[in-house]
């Protein structure tokens, strides 16, 4: 079976690179269970899920994948330390209600933590913010203010910077443009603020 990869999440396909074969992995808000099925298909992994919706838990689990219901703001605490090789959590931290509290549960239970964000600093965000006035909709932030899933908005810069707080190493670091093009990776933050639409970033917390 070949899993699928849904249209326009062109981060998926750069999280499962970056997931080594054959490791512990628990996604984090892992909605339908498209990028678990990948690993499992690709990877080999031993896959884990939790997701918030009954509806993504249930696409989950017609796919064969093992997903629970939870919160990712509440129901991380309940796993071990060092449970896992890789967290998980993609385009998904904007919407947590405590995003520096997922971030550090994440930390504590894998070994490394992947997490993929939409940037709310991206050249086409600031212009339509300052010529139109309103809440930008763009193709990677498709939301109305009014029905956004989103509560935390953030650049990448402010996501280094969060990271930063919580004490964890930044292994790697990619940022995509509109295009799913990387920016290349020596170019100045400013210039990863404006051009990345989003980012994917590998943590890990010296212990």
């Amino acid at each position: 079976m070949n899993a699928t990869v849904p249209q326009g999440r062109v981060d998926l396909e750069l999280i499962a690179s970056l997931v080594p074969q054959g490791a512990r992995v628990l996604d984090v808000g892992c909605g339908d269970g498209a990028l678990l099925e990948l690993l499992e298909t690709s990877h080999g992994v031993d896959g884990r899920g939790i997701e918030l919706s009954q509806a993504g838990v249930n696409a989950s689990l017609a796919r064969g994948l093992s997903v629970i219901q939870g919160d990712a703001d509440t129901d991380l605490a309940v796993y071990p330390d060092r449970a896992f090789d890789v967290v998980i959590l993609s385009q998904t931290l904007q919407a947590t209600r405590a995003p520096r509290r997922v971030l550090e549960e994440m930390l504590r239970i894998g070994e490394r933590v992947i997490v993929s964000i939409p940037n709310f600093g991206h050249w086409r965000v600031r212009l339509q913010f300052l010529l139109g006035g309103e809440m930008p909709v763009t193709k990677n932030l498709p939301y109305t203010w009014y029905d956004t899933p989103n509560i935390h908005f953030c650049t990448l810069r402010d996501f280094v910077n969060l990271a930063t707080t919580v004490g964890a190493r930044i292994e790697r670091k990619v940022a995509l443009d509109a295009g799913g093009v990387r920016v290349p990776v020596n170019a100045p933050w400013w210039l990863w603020n404006l051009a990345g639409q989003q980012a994917v970033f590998v943590l890990r917390k010296d212990r």
